[in-house]
């Protein structure tokens, strides 16, 4: 009676969440191509037959790029809400798209999907949280700041994928230009190590097993660094970083 959970990729070059039991399972975003999304499965010994809808977090590329293709090949329903739609580019057929509203709650097989929005600089930006038998898992990333809902849902968590997108000093420093620095960090981009840690340290819930730290930026993060900021307050909770050039393990949450 688990869920079992891994990121088959977690960056601005691609973010694809996975999230199933024994024999149902959904993705959160499909932003690899079909073919590394079905490389990164047979890897991790996952089976796209168990795989049942994509849900859409937002229209931004990275989210999006392998979507039209997963749906048509393996014929699955991809929930997304109508601005979502509207503004992604999608080439998917009419009898594919399932709509999304705030705060909509989603039966898919055995697991129930919440939905709620989310600040992000998007049309009409959703988080998630996957539930079977009593457990859940959150899938928080592409936020500008830490809003109500996230923190209520957060609490509830017993694993969670949750954005830790940019060292604050390693963004004031770097390379990008300002108005570009002022877009990450302005409360409608990304959210932050500390801003994340916050969350984690006072929201953790006593049940929280696994923290999978994402969507690093390639130029304003360090992995090794998150990993060490959140390792050092994760009082029995497992910290695994989510890569941009990989899958991670498939952690089992029950």
């Amino acid at each position: 009676m688990s869920l079992y959970i891994t990121s088959l990729n977690s960056g601005s070059n691609g973010n694809c969440y996975y999230v199933g039991n024994e024999t149902d399972a959904i993705f959160i975003d499909a932003g690899i191509s079909c073919r590394e999304t079905e490389k990164r499965m047979r890897r991790l010994n996952l089976s796209m037959d168990k795989v049942r809808a994509i849900f859409i977090s937002h229209e931004h590329t990275d989210h999006i790029k392998g979507v039209a293709v997963l749906a048509k090949k393996y014929r699955l329903p991809v929930y997304i809400t109508a601005a979502t739609l509207q503004y992604a580019g999608l080439l998917l057929n009419d009898h594919v798209v399932m709509p999304l509203h705030g705060n909509a709650v989603i039966n898919v097989g055995e697991l129930v999907v919440t939905a709620f929005p989310k600040l992000h600089d998007a049309a009409d930006p959703h988080s998630f949280m996957v539930s079977y038998n009593s457990i859940n898992i959150g899938v928080f990333t592409d936020i500008g700041s830490p809003c109500e809902q996230l923190i209520h849902h957060f609490q509830q968590c017993h694993a969670a994928f949750l954005e830790t997108n940019y060292d604050e000093e390693m963004l004031e420093k770097g390379r990008y230009p300002y108005f570009l620095k002022n877009r990450i960090r302005g409360g409608k981009g990304h959210l932050s190590n500390a801003q994340a840690l916050q969350v984690f340290r006072d929201h953790r819930p006593s049940f929280m097993t696994h923290l999978l730290l994402s969507h690093l930026s390639k130029d304003n993060n360090n992995p090794e660094l998150v990993q060490n900021l959140f390792t050092e307050h994760a009082n029995g909770t497992e910290i695994i970083v989510a890569s941009r050039f990989g899958e991670t393990a498939v952690y089992c949450v029950s």
